[in-house]
């Protein structure tokens, strides 16, 4: 199939998904609201195969040293995905399942399918990593762009994580774990019962992150949009907290946006 954007529509919502735009979400709407940043760098899109920063765009890949092109000097960031044209497997009317094949600068041949669920009060996305002979380490997950202003007050992030990850001068954690510190943000927190971030708009809408995965990176520091991002490690993880995607054990992860109007 193509790679023409999809509109699927629940009820109030309706969701538009850019394959051939590094498989992003465009937009998402609420009765009428526009909950995303628009722009072609904007939505919501895909970190895989590793998500936020590598130091310097390099990782070990068991005894090899490998090198990534540095698109945030003088890291790599947010993965290839993003960057590449992703295909239709399959639409219905509130239903997308999308794949991308893994290519170079990634040493590793493999497929990402990225499926995108429509409800009329949740958006689901489920997106997986699966292998077809060797094995490597890698991460998977979502940045999108929330609007901070959709006409009225300015959103309101609540959220209760365990720790967050001290982050170094080259935007890099440090390895140390220390007490939440008020924001503005570009960190990565840790919540162990699984990511449980809201943001209220106060008197319009109320729209909850959430997934099992532990890690979150909250970005607030633009003033159009705040960034909540659900993912499978934290920055520089291929260095620090590997995950093994094997022909057996492919990498799959989930994250739900629920919302209630108020």
């Amino acid at each position: 199939m193509s790679n023409e954007d999809i509109t699927l529509t629940a009820g109030n919502a309706e969701v538009r998904v850019s394959p051939g735009n590094g498989g992003r979400i465009s937009g998402l709407t609420v009765d009428a609201l526009e909950l995303l940043r628009q722009g072609p760098r904007y939505g919501c899109f895909p970190m895989v195969p590793w998500c936020g920063r590598i130091r310097e765009g390099r990782f070990l890949d068991g005894g090899t040293l490998r090198q990534m092109p540095l698109n945030s000097p003088p890291h790599a960031i947010h993965g290839t995905a993003r960057d590449g044209a992703w295909r239709t497997a399959r639409v219905t009317e509130n239903e997308a399942v999308i794949t991308y094949e893994l290519t170079d600068p990634w040493p590793h041949p493999a497929r990402v399918t990225q499926v995108v669920a429509l409800a009329e009060d949740a958006l689901t996305l489920t997106m997986s990593v699966e292998t077809y002979d060797d094995s490597f380490p890698a991460q998977l997950g979502w940045h999108p762009w929330f609007r901070r202003n959709l006409g009225g007050e300015d959103v309101q992030l609540d959220f209760k994580p365990a720790w967050q990850e001290e982050r170094g001068a080259d935007h890099l954690p440090t390895g140390n774990r220390i007490d939440p510190r008020p924001g503005p943000w570009d960190d990565c927190f840790g919540m162990p019962g699984g990511v449980d971030v809201t943001l209220a708009w106060p008197g319009q809408l109320e729209l909850t992150v959430a997934s099992r995965e532990e890690w979150v990176v909250v970005y607030d520091e633009q003033a159009e949009a705040v960034c909540v991002e659900p993912q499978t490690g934290p920055p520089n993880g291929l260095n620090t907290l590997p995950r093994l995607v094997t022909p057996l054990d492919p990498l799959e992860a989930t994250t739900t946006w629920a919302w209630r109007r108020l």
